[in-house]
């Protein structure tokens, strides 16, 4: 069976991304296993203090990207945020649970952590921060986390203390700026030749897979 493989970048702490998972179940229900997700990071809030203060320094800083946030939580009813995200709590950097998660992934292809705690990993810690207002970026957090999506912690701290986690994120890192990947979430498709930025609706993602299932020639790009 032909597969649709979607490179799928994307910050812990973006809010789009956390809507996007709506995306995201819509497409694995209605295509199952004509689509294979591949997960990477990117560093959009690296530095949350940086970020506030260089690109919201004029439109409120922290209180004025929360309060353009519950604004636009108006659109998505069927997940609310929490009233005190970016308020009384303020994760320092998405760097850290990244590295975590990165280190879940590596531990599954190496066969230690079973299939299907990273993706219940990712989702757990999304949550953790906009529908509990836990802060992602202390390791307590994280390691709550990961142990409750069913992660073997003694062999993320291996993957943490032996540096190949930050080897992979690394990697997630590099290949987003080589793909040309501007912002969270972003969708690549058809070997780089289509990308899909920001909140992108269902339908859109849709017609892509579609017209990538329709076996368009190795040297025709895809129109849609």
């Amino acid at each position: 069976m032909q597969r649709v493989p979607i490179v799928y970048f994307s910050d812990i702490l973006c809010v789009w991304a956390y809507w996007a998972q709506l995306r995201i179940d819509e497409v694995t229900r209605n295509f199952g296993d004509q689509v294979e997700f591949q997960p990477r990071f990117c560093a959009i809030f690296g530095d949350t203090a940086n970020k506030m203060a260089t690109g919201w320094a004029a439109k409120g800083g922290y209180d004025g990207f929360r309060a353009h946030l519950m604004h636009a939580a108006e659109a998505f009813p069927e997940a609310p945020l929490n009233p005190e995200i970016w308020a009384s709590v303020r994760p320092t950097s998405s760097l850290a649970p990244h590295l975590v998660l990165k280190a879940i992934q590596v531990g599954t292809a190496d066969g230690d952590i079973a299939p299907g705690v990273f993706d219940r990993a990712v989702i757990g810690m999304r949550r953790a921060f906009f529908e509990q207002a836990q802060d992602i970026s202390a390791a307590r957090v994280q390691h709550a986390v990961a142990e409750a999506a069913g992660a073997d912690l003694a062999a993320v701290m291996r993957l943490l203390g032996n540096g190949r986690a930050h080897a992979a994120l690394s990697t997630d890192y590099s290949q987003a700026t080589t793909m040309g990947v501007q912002g969270s979430p972003t969708f690549v498709l058809n070997e780089g030749r289509q990308k899909l930025y920001g909140n992108v609706g269902y339908r859109i993602i849709e017609a892509n897979i579609q017209e990538l299932l329709r076996k368009p020639s190795a040297d025709q790009a895809s129109w849609c």
